[in-house]
Order: C-alpha cells, then sequence, then structure tokens
C-alpha cells in the first residue's frame, strides 16, 4: 500500500459541497427559474425523459418560465409531467408553448423551504463526515502497513480535519444563503 493521497478526499468533499448548490437550484424561491423544472421527466415516445430532452426553458421574466416544446404532438404530455411534479405549478398552455406562472410563496411555504434546504446541507455533512472517516481508515492502515509514520498518520489527520472543517464552513455558508434568498418577500 503506498502512501494515501489526500486529494482525492478533498475532491469528495469539494463534490458534497457543489452538489448542495445543484440540490439548491431546484428549491423554488418565488423567482422564476429554469432549474426549478430540472427534476420533471416526460413520457416521450415511449420512454422517460429529462424535460430539457423535449423543450426549450426559458425564463423571461421573473415571475414566469416558458417552455416551448419542440413536437408539437408532445405538449399535452409535457404539461402532464409539469403538473404531477410535485412542483405546485399550474402551465398555461398556448400553441407549442407553456407559460408557467410562479405563484409568491406563503410564509408556511417559505418555512418548509428553509427547513428542506437545511435537510439538504445536513445530509451534505453527512457526506463530508463519511469522506473524513474513509480518509482516516486509509490513514491508519497505511500506517499499520508501514507506509507512513505515526506522525505522518497524526499530522495527514489534522489536515483532512481541516480539510472537513473548511467543507462544513462552505455548506453553512451555502444555507445561509439559500435561508436568506428564501425568506426575502
Amino acid at each position: 500500500m503506498a502512501k494515501p493521497d489526500l486529494k482525492t478526499f478533498r475532491d469528495r468533499m469539494e463534490k458534497s459541497v457543489s452538489s448542495l448548490k445543484d440540490d439548491y437550484a431546484g428549491l423554488r424561491t418565488g423567482r422564476a427559474n429554469a432549474g426549478l423544472l430540472e427534476p420533471v421527466v416526460v413520457e416521450a415516445y415511449g420512454a422517460t425523459s429529462p424535460l430539457t430532452a423535449v423543450a426549450a426553458i426559458s425564463v423571461p421574466e421573473p415571475r414566469m418560465i416558458s417552455v416551448s416544446v419542440w413536437d408539437k404532438g408532445m405538449v399535452v404530455s409535457v404539461e402532464k409531467a409539469i403538473r404531477s411534479a410535485g412542483l405546485g405549478l399550474n402551465p398555461i398552455v398556448d400553441g407549442q408553448n407553456l407559460r408557467i406562472p410562479i405563484p409568491p410563496l406563503t410564509e408556511e411555504r417559505r418555512k418548509d423551504l428553509a427547513k428542506l434546504a437545511a435537510k439538504y446541507a445536513e445530509d451534505k455533512k453527512i457526506a463530508v463526515r463519511n469522506v473524513r472517516r474513509d480518509a482516516n481508515d486509509e490513514l491508519k492502515k497505511a500506517e499499520k502497513a508501514g507506509d507512513i509514520s505515526q506522525d505522518e498518520q497524526k499530522k495527514m489527520e489534522a489536515e483532512v480535519q481541516k480539510d472537513t472543517d473548511a467543507a462544513i464552513k462552505r455548506i453553512d455558508e451555502t444555507l445561509k444563503a439559500k435561508e436568506v434568498e428564501i425568506m426575502q418577500v
């Protein structure tokens, strides 16, 4: 066994932080956002496809999303997929286009979204801590195998902890920014 490479663990922690930002892109904040429709899948030609595979999504104004369906025969399927996606959106069919007004969020819904954002953040913190555990396990194995000294192991564990703390701090900052965005009226 060779000396453990801490860069791979750093990269895994960084992926957790960046995936949190992706999760937050789908959270509705009262403003129109094309990322809001990312989880929508459409029954198209006998298979399920992401909405972006059958239509173009744009945001013409702050409280409106526009979906331009490429195939006229798919308009009804796209409308049904958006309605049943659990996003609380009601598209208005306009020929081959769908206009989706974004209703303002109620105070209760804002609080629910803030709780959901906190849950996403906690899941990512757990993922980061799991990476830390994996790194520490690998360092212990390397020390037992004689690939690194006990001093090197302690030094590298301290470095892993420093990376963990930094990743968790970034997750907390991202959560705080998202909560502010959600709670703005």
